[in-house]
């Protein structure tokens, strides 16, 4: 009784499906190493991207005490006597008055 698939053409069988397999390895290990190019990539572009982040930190960290320092300043002047409390009524004032006056500016350019 003959085996199953060892007849006189099993060789060439055997040759073409050998082949076959090689170029398979052959792309599966280019798409591999595309990931893997992908994949370091990736972890670069993220450490870049901390490295931003803790920048930004450190600077909103900077303007939070800026701005803490602000508030602290202007709580103070607005315990303080009756003076000073007009003087920011009037700033107060004038900053509103010049954001409209900005606002209808830049409205009336775009227009």
């Amino acid at each position: 009784m003959a085996e199953w698939g060892r007849g006189p053409s099993s060789g060439a069988v055997d040759e073409m499906l050998d082949a076959e397999n090689k170029r398979l390895a052959e792309n599966l290990t280019s798409k591999v190493s595309r990931l893997k190019s992908l994949a370091l990539d990736i972890d670069q572009e993220a450490d870049d991207h901390n490295k931003y982040l803790d920048g930004m930190d450190s600077d909103f960290m900077s303007v939070t005490g800026l701005l803490s320092g602000s508030v602290k300043r202007f709580t103070g002047m607005t315990r303080s006597g009756r003076d000073n409390r007009k003087l920011l009524c009037y700033v107060s004032t004038g900053l509103i008055g010049l954001f409209f006056l900005l606002y209808y500016l830049v409205s009336r350019a775009s227009t």
